[in-house]
């Protein structure tokens, strides 16, 4: 009892709370500044190496030679335990900020963490930022989950953990709180930024003392003061011009870079074996001295001038840059955007100095780092700041904002939005911004959030029939329908009413099977149209007590309209509207098929996946096939993460294959054509439309388990999209187990919305299911 009650205490005491979130914040800030001194070091270590050795080994073979060596097994490791882990990292911890589900933890820290240390040290043109951002992110979000925290309270410490990792990247405290609040989280609620702030304060601090320095600015740069003059204001205002242009193509750049790559279908680490070779390569071939990216950074910032060796550092430094992000190499883009601003900024102080006589080629290039960076993050407040407390001169502060502002609008205007949210976008995932309840009321319509795919009852089917509808569905109403018309509505409540009632009561001689639906529906129900805002729709509801509108265009019944569905929308929106990642699956991807003379009047598609219940679909596919002259298209789907491409992803085939002679066994035997196919897949169901499409399908026999557990499904997630969307007939099979064995019902081959043979509604429910009397029977051969 003792030990029981101190669990208990123990439990309290962790329970979210103002204190409890500031000690969490404390230790993640610890935290993420020991990752990003320890990603430095090991980066620093690697790099060394590898620019030592090139000046003992020729460089035209030992450069490329690391750069592949090492891309591939960074690659590999990402690709074997954290998919998560590729890129710069930012977009994924914006996406999760906004709700989107988007695994980090401690898993993918790790393995970001050594997977960047060896990308960088490969000599790949990335930024280690980003990464700390990533991984100060990670490691917060683990640490959230050993508490019983709130989703809020969780946000706000991986928030504080990315704030942490930035901070102690630059060893800036202001920018990493001031980029959590103007680009990942947007939030300036008191916990949220007392909880930055003190998460970065601690990162920088702790990253500086033990040395954890980001620009490494020596004694020379550090006695610099910068000059202005009012003569020069042109000149930054030409430099943010120029910042906010080219800032753009680069966003554009890496946008291509990476669909070029895709195009390739590589996987994740020969994408970054290659990437590193050509890095390596390239540089191999420019001067020694771009072999150490920091220290070109620093040599452009305190050079004198040298329009030849800036111009050609910005065009390298902007094609090394595209080559390895595209490859999906984690690294970032901070670094590179602060080396290409401070080149860009270099040449157009030189061009400064020959019209005004003023030598100040270093403002010019702090200034143009503020200004890319600003160019290419859209975050001109943060780029103000991070130059400011590297160089902590006030005199760079009126430039800064001149250049940095300049650059920001020149670039929101050749490239709208954020780089982060198009990265994202290319994942199929969509961030959209938080709406008020009440502005959703009024912003979405009925058409928005109606169920399109409505069960309908015949008016003409009888009471006993409705009863069986009823008691087999999740559903308590039913638009009731005629000739596609909608002439009234009937829910479990009415009909229990309308039973007990003075106005129907059934006679001695009557029975449910004499009565139809007609005799006791609501006639000309309450309907809204599709393009009426659900604060009209809301207000019907509760106006005559109901819990669901019909949707009308016309007396056309187009969709229904339940409360469940405006308490979603809310709750969608108030989550950003992020629950579930708009992404588009790629095509699936044939790694196995077979072929049979195509000498049948239309081809019937087989899906198999249980081996238990294939030979059953196999014996029906295999009556029906020969009874219509029909060849048999077998085809099995592999499934793989979504963070995967079908195409690039290996898988093993041996199961399948073994699934599909047994079609092959049953086909020969009975002298059907049969062709088999293995698809690699994100999702089944658009496997299976593929299928359809390409192969000419003439009709599918799928399986069914009998139930659902999906909420709003009919047959479930699988089954109602392909009837929905399939253009060919769909005979679904409902299996199941008995004391006998394994037994089928066979459906009637019930037509989708494209088929031209319907003989009902295909949104009747009496159109798709068998009545409960329906016997069981087996296959006739």
């Amino acid at each position: 009892m003792a030990i029981s009650g101190l669990t208990q205490r123990f439990r309290l005491w962790l329970q979210p709370r103002k204190g409890l979130a500031i000690a969490e914040a404390c230790i993640i800030g610890l935290v993420a500044a020991l990752s990003a001194v320890f990603l430095k070091v090991g980066a620093g270590w690697l790099g060394t190496w590898r620019v030592h050795t090139s000046q003992i080994v020729p460089a035209l073979l030992v450069l490329p030679a690391i750069g592949l060596s090492f891309g591939f097994i960074a690659g590999s490791l990402v690709n074997r335990f954290a998919p998560e882990a590729s890129g710069s990292g930012i977009p994924q911890v914006k996406a999760t900020l906004a709700n989107v589900p988007i695994t980090l933890s401690w898993r993918v820290a790790t393995v970001k963490l050594i997977s960047a240390i060896i990308t960088l040290g490969s000599g790949m043109a990335l930024g280690r930022q980003g990464p700390t951002v990533h991984v100060g992110a990670g490691l917060a979000a683990g640490m959230s989950r050993w508490v019983p925290t709130s989703p809020d309270h969780r946000r706000q410490m991986i928030a504080a953990g990315a704030g942490a990792g930035l901070a102690a990247a630059f060893n800036a405290p202001i920018t990493g709180v001031l980029f959590i609040v103007e680009e990942l989280l947007q939030d300036l609620s008191g916990l949220t930024l007392g909880t930055a702030i003190i998460a970065s304060f601690i990162g920088g601090v702790v990253s500086r003392l033990l040395g954890g320095g980001s620009l490494q600015l020596n004694l020379e740069l550090l006695q610099y003061a910068s000059n202005f003059t009012l003569p020069e204001i042109p000149f930054f205002v030409l430099l943010g011009i120029l910042a906010g242009f080219l800032g753009a193509l680069f966003n554009r750049g890496l946008i291509a870079s990476i669909k070029i790559y895709q195009n390739l279908h590589l996987s994740l680490p020969l994408k970054m074996a290659l990437a590193g070779c050509i890095s390596g390569l390239l540089v191999a071939m420019l001067p020694e001295s771009f072999r150490d990216y920091a220290g070109l950074r620093e040599y452009m910032i305190i050079s004198e001038a040298n329009i030849t060796f800036a111009a050609i550092a910005f065009l390298s430094q902007f094609t090394l840059t595209m080559i390895a992000f595209g490859s999906g190499a984690p690294g970032g883009l901070f670094a590179p955007s602060l080396i290409l601003g401070s080149c860009l900024g270099h040449l157009v102080g030189v061009s400064a100095s020959y019209f005004l006589a003023v030598d100040s080629p270093t403002t010019y290039a702090l200034a143009g780092m503020g200004g890319f960076f600003s160019a290419v993050s859209k975050v001109p407040m943060t780029a103000i700041v991070i130059v400011f407390e590297m160089t902590t001169d006030f005199n760079l502060v009126l430039p800064l904002m001149i250049v940095s502002v300049a650059a920001y609008l020149v670039s929101d205007k050749v490239m709208p939005g954020s780089l982060y949210d198009k990265l994202l976008q290319l994942k199929g995932i969509t961030i959209t911004k938080a709406v008020s309840p009440e502005g959703i009321l009024t912003k979405l319509t009925a058409n928005d959030v109606m169920q399109h795919r409505v069960e309908t009852l015949d008016a003409d089917m009888t009471l006993e029939e409705a009863m069986q509808v009823f008691s087999r569905s999740h559903h308590r109403g039913f638009p009731v329908v005629e000739n596609g018309k909608l002439i009234g509505i009937i829910t479990q409540s009415d009909f229990v009413t309308k039973r007990d009632s003075d106005s129907y009561i059934l006679s001695n001689s009557q029975s449910p099977k004499d009565v139809s639906l007609r005799e006791i529906m609501i006639q000309s129900p309450i309907t809204v149209k599709p393009k009426h805002h659900l604060s009209n729709v809301l207000y019907l509801l509760d106006r005559y007590q109901i819990s669901r509108l019909p949707v009308v265009e016309g007396r056309k019944l187009v969709g229904i309209i339940t409360r469940a569905d405006i308490i979603r929308a809310q709750a969608e929106h108030l989550n950003y509207g992020n629950v579930t990642p708009e992404s588009e699956p790629e095509p699936s991807y044939v790694v196995y098929q077979t072929r049979s003379p195509n000498i049948g009047r239309g081809r019937l598609l087989v899906p198999v996946a249980n081996p238990e219940t294939a030979a059953i679909l196999l014996q029906m596919a295999a009556a029906i096939a020969r009874d219509r002259h029909y060849e048999i298209e077998c085809v099995q789907i592999i499934l793989v993460s979504r963070h995967n491409s079908p195409s690039e992803t290996s898988v093993r085939t041996a199961k399948s294959r073994r699934l599909l002679r047994q079609a092959e066994v049953l086909a020969k035997k009975w002298k059907i054509p049969l062709h088999t196919q293995i698809r690699v897949a994100h999702d089944p169901a658009e496997a299976i439309l593929e299928t359809i499409h390409e192969r000419h399908i003439n009709l599918i026999l799928m399986g069914w388990k009998g139930e659902t557990s999906t909420p709003g499904r009919i047959f479930g997630n699988v089954v109602d999209t392909i009837i929905r969307q399939a253009t060919c007939d769909v005979m679904l099979v409902k299996l199941g187990n008995t004391d006998h064995g394994l037994l089928a019902t066979p459906h009637s081959p019930f037509p989708t919305d494209h088929s031209p043979h319907s003989p009902h509604s295909p949104h009747s429910p009496h159109s798709l299911l068998p009545t409960p009397h329906s016997p069981r029977t087996t296959p006739q051969s």
